[in-house]
Formats: C-alpha cells, structure tokens, sequence
C-alpha cells in the first residue's frame, strides 16, 4: 500500500511529492486523476496552483472577468473595483493565469439553461462567455 499522506517543508517538495514527474505528465489526464493536493483555505491553493503553473513551459496569458453592474443607477453601490476584489466560492478570481495547453475544470455551470464546451487555452481567446 502506499501511504496515505506525507508531511513536507514547503510547496515545492509538496509539488515533487504528489506530482513527480510533472513536467512530463501534466496532460496526462490519467495520471492527474490519480493525484490530489487538498489544501483547507483558498488562499493556500492559489498559492500552490500559482506555483504548479509557473513551472509549467510556456508564457502565461492573463484573463480578466467583465464585472458590470445591469442597473446604471447601482453603479454609486457596486463600483467595478468593488466588484473585483470579490472572490466568491465557485466563482474564478477577477484576474486568471493560465499557459496554453493547462487543464482546467469547470466546477459549476452558472447559467444552467445554458451549456459549455471543453476546448484547449488559445492565446487567441480573448472573451469566453458560458
């Protein structure tokens, strides 16, 4: 049996740990599916996505959200900046890092009357809606 969990020093032995290897596999979808790293805080896994991406090759292509206010007159309450700093559960962080060719997963579909497709990162995509 392999063990259950490990006890590391820092976010790079932790990345070597669960993803030995990771440059080379991490389009291996397989083999992500076999490996996790659970972390209790989002801060803790931005931090370790943050570094799991920045080892990857490649340049990274920056992705803001359009935060908009539908009613003009609640532009005084909500102003856009407002709006960014916000990061709900379940919902990307205003700004997203992400190099082409990266896996991602959709955790939930907003608009349920809707539907979304998965296709690769293009540095040519500018605006996504689902």
């Amino acid at each position: 049996l392999r063990p259950f969990c490990s006890v590391v020093n820092s976010v790079d032995d932790l990345k070597h740990k669960v993803f030995p290897n990771f440059k080379q596999n991490y389009q291996n979808h397989n083999w992500l599916c076999e490996r996790a790293i659970l972390a209790p805080k989002n801060v803790a896994v931005t931090k370790i996505n943050q570094h799991l991406m920045h080892s990857l090759p490649g340049n990274l292509q920056t992705y803001k959200s359009v935060d908009t206010v539908p009613d003009t007159n609640e532009v005084v309450n909500y102003p856009p900046e407002f709006l960014n700093s916000l990061e709900p559960p379940g919902l990307p962080p205003h700004i997203l890092s992400l190099k082409v060719g990266t896996l991602v997963m959709l955790l939930r579909n907003l608009e349920q009357n809707t539907s979304f497709h998965v296709a690769p990162v293009h540095s040519a995509y500018k605006r996504v809606t689902l």
